[in-house]
């Protein structure tokens, strides 16, 4: 990437599935990604548990000594639902408490496949990031085509103009994970100029940090 500034991520929080999928090459390709994670000396935030993918990249990361990150609703907690997460545990109220303590405490995304949840989470993130709320890399890992209809949904959705040309470029993809890394340390965000003069207010738990730094 000579001559390219590189972004500096510490921190990926991945979304996958709770399912290994039909195709083991999405599990060899989940246990990569952590490998590669792990070598680059990147930490994992993840939804928490053992369970399918997101228990394989988790346990390379770990193996990797990297440090993971599982943030997952108590309601997933009972029984053990979902499994031991490996590495520290946040438990949180709500899909959505959870899901914006995970964009405050990493530094990209990336999408592995999944189902409904994964989806929800990958295009909340690019939502958020149109609204101009972060400015972080968002990225697909795209195994044996598994994205290219929501690609192609999303370029059609540009064709339509419900998408703009600015706002198409927060949605990378990759076939390989060190080339999705690369482009997610290459991002450039651009900011939509309308959307940029948007404010928006801390969340809670910003709250509470800026509480604690005046108490101090």
């Amino acid at each position: 990437m000579e001559g390219v500034s590189v972004r500096k991520i510490k921190k990926i929080c991945v979304f996958c599935g709770a399912n290994s999928g039909k195709d083991v090459a999405f599990v060899n390709a989940a246990f990569h990604l952590g490998e590669v994670l792990g070598k680059r000396k990147i930490d994992l935030v993840y939804g928490g548990g053992k369970l399918g993918l997101m228990g394989c990249v988790s346990t390379a990361v770990a193996q990797h000594e990297r440090q993971v990150l599982g943030i997952i609703p108590s309601a997933f907690t009972i029984n053990n639902l979902v499994g031991e997460t490996c590495g520290k545990e946040i438990k949180v109220a709500t899909m959505q408490e959870r899901l914006v303590m995970m964009m405050e405490l990493s530094d990209a995304f990336i999408a592995l496949p999944g189902g409904f949840g994964t989806l929800e989470e990958l295009f909340q993130m690019i939502s958020w990031a149109q609204l101009n709320i972060h400015n972080k890399p968002i990225g697909v890992l795209n195994i044996n085509g598994f994205f290219n209809g929501l690609l192609s949904f999303v370029d059609h959705a540009v064709k339509q103009e419900f998408i703009t040309p600015r706002a198409r470029k927060i949605l990378i993809s990759a076939t390989t994970a060190d080339e999705l890394v690369d482009k997610l340390q290459a991002f450039r965000f651009e900011s939509d100029p309308a959307l940029s003069k948007l404010k928006w207010l801390p969340s809670s738990s910003q709250k509470e940090k800026l509480d604690l730094t005046l108490r101090l």
